[in-house]
């Protein structure tokens, strides 16, 4: 289906950390196959601007996370907001397309439904898990809402939300162009020697979290095992200031094939433990946050699994250390069996991961999406 005649459309598309910034960007280049004249205007990051996205702020501002650091950062949100608020109402902007990031992108799409725009909300809020009073803001406030957990379409649309299972973004990475070997020798690691990739955070606090420890626990695995060679993860778009004092090397802007080539991996809790999954390369998962917030998170959150990983699997595939739980002796435990190539752990977790990527649905995601949008801009304003 083609976009209105009269004019190229105008698309706002709202993204507000690290994997909605990716899973933006794939989807800013679908829409520009499908409406090559379009004008995309929003929030994000650096791989969306380069897609073509105006923004109007970037991820140092937006990837903020948990309940007490957020009321810090309120006055900044407030003021956001009336800039994206103003900017929909004076672009003429033809549909929205918030990506996660609910504490914002929920009052964005409520926004738009109040001035007629159709809202195509990407990879839903994790409703299932906590704050299920979001659902019937969905439902309300979403002309449709393409979701990436194969489970979430049926949960949604019991709550009366008009839900598509689209499959996930992260099925549409292209293979590394580099093999093992030549990306370790670029990267100063030896191919010959295992790999333990730390993956703290692609936010500034949960890398100031989580860094310490996990190179604390990296270091109790090198003690034991002079072989392996810990890397750091370092995203795209974060302040390489938190990561002053590091010991051990970092991979900068590659952390998709510094996962793909990895032993194991020590991963903070989050979409990093899908693509672990898919890479089928096993993990400890970890998750801290502020005691206040993690106070709040038990009263509220209820789930039986931390990481997307063993949430798809539907089963604990991954061991998950949270907040007290995760000292490093503890993790440095988990990690030396999935370290070793010929263990009954690994072998045993590398069998369930791969068992995730099938649940995951196929390729396309973007191409999906960017389908459902060309039917709503055809539909027009409400």
């Amino acid at each position: 289906m083609s976009a209105p005649a009269s004019r190229s459309p105008v698309i706002f598309i709202s993204a507000g950390e690290e994997s909605g910034d990716l899973h933006g960007a794939a989807l800013a280049r679908a829409l520009r196959q499908r409406f090559p004249d379009a004008r995309l205007i929003g929030l994000g990051g650096a791989r969306m601007r380069a897609e073509g996205v105006e923004l109007l702020a970037g991820l140092d501002q937006l990837a903020v996370m948990g309940f007490v650091e957020v009321i810090r950062h309120l006055p900044f949100f407030r003021d956001l907001t009336k800039r994206v608020h103003a900017t929909i109402d004076s672009e003429g902007v033809d549909l929205v397309i918030p990506i996660d990031y609910p504490g914002f992108n929920l009052r964005l799409a409520k926004h738009a439904r109040g001035r007629g725009i159709p809202v195509l909300y990407y990879i839903a809020p994790q409703v299932w898990a906590w704050h299920k009073g979001r659902v019937r803001d969905l439902a309300r406030d979403a002309d449709e809402v393409a979701v990436v957990l194969p489970f979430e379409e049926a949960f949604l649309r019991q709550a009366g939300v008009n839900a598509k299972f689209v499959g996930h973004p992260l099925l549409d990475r292209a293979a590394p162009e580099l093999s093992r070997d030549a990306w370790a020798r670029a990267n100063g690691l030896d191919p010959a020697r295992p790999i333990l990739g730390l993956f703290p955070g692609s936010r500034a606090q949960e890398v100031r979290r989580h860094l310490e420890l996990f190179s604390a626990a990296a270091e109790l695995v090198v003690a034991r095992d002079s072989s392996v060679q810990p890397a750091i993860a370092v995203p795209r778009g974060i302040d390489r200031a938190v990561y002053e004092g590091a010991r051990w090397p970092r991979v900068e802007g590659t952390g998709g094939m510094l996962l793909q080539y990895a032993t194991a991996a020590l991963v903070k809790s989050g979409t990093t433990t899908l693509e672990a999954g898919i890479a089928a390369t096993p993990m400890v998962v970890v998750y801290r946050m502020a005691p206040m917030s993690y106070a709040l998170a038990r009263r509220v959150v209820k789930v039986p699994h931390i990481a997307l990983a063993n949430l798809i699997a539907e089963r604990r595939v991954a061991p998950e250390f949270v907040q007290d739980a995760a000292t490093p002796q503890a993790l440095a435990d988990a990690l030396l069996p999935l370290l070793d190539e010929t263990s009954d752990q690994r072998l045993e977790m590398v069998e369930g991961l791969r068992l995730i990527r099938g649940k995951l649905g196929g390729a396309g995601a973007s191409a999906r999406v960017a389908e459902i949008a060309g039917e709503l801009l055809a539909r027009g304003k409400r």
